[in-house]
């Protein structure tokens, strides 16, 4: 318990301010580059929309991978493309840069030693546990139970209504087809992750309680992010220049 509260007090106020920041303004259809209106969706064949996922890197969403950026449902192997790059993305790497400090600070998982090894090993250790959960998570259980891993962007919102949708997000999600189910996939993926994670981390950490107490930090880092990912389109045009798109605003 007392790792989960660290992480959200020292996470949490960055988030905040930036999100509070960002629902200041009023926003604008054209600011939201990642999600495009139905109407304006051209017709795309399985090869166009499996490039899409790595365009991403080009459009600057590197941080959030996930972000929707096309209507249409993602085929099997482009929900395996998106967990790779889901691994590798900016804000998968420098959350297990900053879980690593935290745990060499404590000596959260003790039997990792310190110095510059240690740390390595809890950064190594974080970044594969994120492999698994976006591995059984994005890819597999989507797949298996046709549902979309992605985020939508809705865009309009008040911060209240930002926060309320980013923890709606954690329980609901979309069907390939387009309805909303139970978020199966995203639930299921990390708690199978955390279950994996036993075969490799320090033999203190295996226990069923650290396995839920990572489990429970998990989720409540995926809410505050889904936060940061609402406000993500506009920030990035700001850091980066982005071009902008047509927006959907519904989920």
């Amino acid at each position: 318990m007392l790792r989960l509260v660290i992480s959200i007090l020292v996470t949490g106020p960055a988030l905040f301010l930036s999100s509070y920041a960002a629902s200041q303004r009023v926003y604008d259809p054209g600011e939201f580059p990642d999600a495009p209106t139905v109407q304006n969706e051209p017709k795309q064949n399985s090869y166009q929309q499996g490039g899409h996922v790595i365009i991403l890197l080009e459009r600057r969403s590197y941080f959030f991978p996930d972000l929707c950026t096309r209507i249409a449902p993602l085929s099997v192997s482009q929900k395996f493309i998106l967990s790779l790059n889901e691994s590798i993305s900016g804000h998968i790497v420098v959350g297990s840069a900053a879980s690593a400090g935290l745990g060499q600070a404590f000596n959260w998982q003790a039997g990792y030693g310190q110095g510059a090894e240690g740390y390595a090993k809890r950064f190594g250790a974080s970044m594969a546990r994120s492999a698994s959960n976006n591995f059984l998570g994005t890819f597999l259980l989507a797949s298996i139970l046709r549902q979309d891993p992605r985020f939508f962007v809705r865009g309009r919102l008040t911060f209240v209504q930002a926060v309320k949708y980013s923890l709606f997000r954690i329980v609901i999600t979309r069907r390939d087809s387009g309805e909303q189910t139970v978020n199966s996939s995203g639930l299921l993926g990390p708690l199978a992750g955390e279950a994996l994670a036993t075969t490799y981390l320090p033999i203190e950490d295996r226990t069923v309680g650290n396995t839920l107490l990572r489990y429970s930090a998990d989720l409540g880092w995926r809410a505050t992010g889904n936060l940061l990912r609402e406000y993500w389109p506009t920030l990035s045009k700001r850091l980066f220049r982005t071009k902008t798109i047509s927006t959907v605003d519904k989920f």
